[in-house]
């Protein structure tokens, strides 16, 4: 009979600098076994091309997943004008390209659009789910996602 490998009591957060090229769920189930904790989740997902903090709850603290992913969140991001690109994010191809810039009177008023309670349109390749599956997965079949 073999013997089961007795779990740490692992409990609180630990805040995560994810780099791009893993996925949220890998973090964590590394993590998970590092620590070698019984139980571990995250409050947020983050795009695999996403980096970013992620905020990773081990066993009592997974409770509170709930209160920290219904609160207010913040972004910051770095934006390139002038491309557009098949996954409308930087991981994509290149289909459009413009020497069209804004001026900074104009990024300004757009601004104002991303500001309070916003509905967000995530990119095509984000890690929302779409008929049970990961957009991104979807996108990379070659499906044409909505």
């Amino acid at each position: 009979m073999q013997s089961r490998r007795i779990k740490n009591k692992v409990n609180g957060w630990l805040i995560i600098d994810k780099p791009a090229g893993i996925t949220s769920s890998a973090v964590v189930n590394s993590l998970k076994k590092k620590f070698n904790a019984a139980k571990a989740g995250h409050a947020g997902t983050l795009d695999p091309d996403a980096t970013g903090l992620l905020a990773v709850a081990f066993g009592e603290a997974t409770k509170t997943i709930q209160f920290i992913t219904n609160s207010p969140k913040s972004y910051s991001f770095s934006i390139l004008f002038g491309a557009s690109t098949d996954t409308d994010d930087s991981s994509g191809n290149i289909i459009q390209v413009s020497k069209n810039r804004p001026s900074n009177e104009q990024i300004c008023r757009e601004l104002e659009n991303f500001q309070g309670f916003i509905q967000q349109v995530p990119p095509i390749v984000s890690a929302i789910k779409v008929n049970g599956e990961r957009a991104y997965k979807l996108f990379r079949q070659g499906e044409d996602i909505k």
